[in-house]
């Protein structure tokens, strides 16, 4: 399977978000389901690209995953402080997990990264139950940085988010 990675276009921002939404309801990754309010910014691709680059993984027509390339501090930055860039929202489909369609998002968010002038790392945020996307991570040199774990709701307070970090 030949994999594109490419800017996200406004004819994909529905399916994109349509996608993102489901992989993470079918994982288990929203702790309210369909009533969680970050279903909404996962769905809102629209407003991601306006303040960010946001990236789509795909093999001809079809669309296998996107990422959300945050380049340093901003609205779309959850916890990258100045010189440092951020991969948030990483998601892809049921059918195209384990051929590559991850790494190679994860890839070129550290690609953009490096072409940022005074970027030195690459911050994440994910949750524990993520096994796979940890390994993914660490398998591409990110460090785990407990030091960054942070909640992003002030209730309830056992959804931590871990971090990681890449040194550019």
């Amino acid at each position: 399977m030949d994999i594109v990675i490419r800017e996200v276009r406004p004819t994909d921002y529905d399916a994109l978000g349509a996608m993102t939404a489901q992989a993470y309801l079918q994982d288990g990754l929203l702790d309210f389901g369909e009533s969680d309010s970050y279903l909404t910014e996962l769905k809102d691709v629209a407003k991601r690209a306006a303040a960010a680059t946001v990236l789509v993984a795909t093999a001809g027509d079809t669309l296998l995953g996107g990422v959300t390339f945050v380049p340093g501090p901003g609205p779309m930055a959850d916890i990258a402080a100045p010189s440092e860039a951020e991969i948030r929202m990483l998601a892809v489909t049921r059918a195209a997990r384990g051929r590559g369609a991850g790494e190679a998002l994860v890839r070129a968010c550290v690609d953009r990264a490096r072409a940022v002038p005074g970027c030195t790392a690459v911050v994440l945020s994910t949750q524990p139950t993520m096994h796979t996307a940890h390994r993914l991570y660490e398998r591409l040199g990110f460090v785990r940085t407990p030091d960054r774990d942070w909640n992003p709701l002030p209730e309830p307070a056992d959804i931590t988010l871990l971090t990681y970090e890449l040194t550019l």
